[in-house]
């Protein structure tokens, strides 16, 4: 089984800034793209930003220019840098991998969630 943990979320005022992070353990052989979503309430799911294994990114054009995917391939982390933050950024914020484990399965793992909410 593989598990992914998000941290980082919380309250930041408009034009804020936050970090999250999202660390994928368990029975990894490789992790190809790791991305980031958002549900704000009411509304879909919706894919913000991608990174593939190379450091390939692609963001949503709500996001160019303000948020900021990384990863750390020896961590099995991935991060989402937020700037100049918007209260419709507010939502869930989910990270997922698309992982390979040891009896070279591949799907696609989800983490648990983490509340950004953007208020004055």
């Amino acid at each position: 089984q593989v598990q992914l943990v998000e941290s980082g979320g919380g309250l930041v005022q408009p034009g804020g800034s936050l970090r999250l992070s999202c660390a994928a353990s368990g029975a990894i052989r490789e992790i190809y793209s790791m991305n980031w979503h958002r549900q704000a309430p009411g509304t879909q799911r919706e894919l913000v930003t991608t990174i593939t294994s190379s450091g390939t990114t692609n963001y949503a054009d709500s996001v160019k220019g303000r948020f900021t995917i990384s990863r750390d391939n020896a961590k099995n982390t991935v991060y989402l840098e937020m700037r100049s933050m918007k209260p419709e950024d507010t939502a869930v914020y989910y990270c997922s991998a698309v992982v390979s484990d040891y009896r070279g399965s591949i799907k696609t793992y989800w983490g648990q969630g983490t509340q950004v909410t953007i208020s004055s």
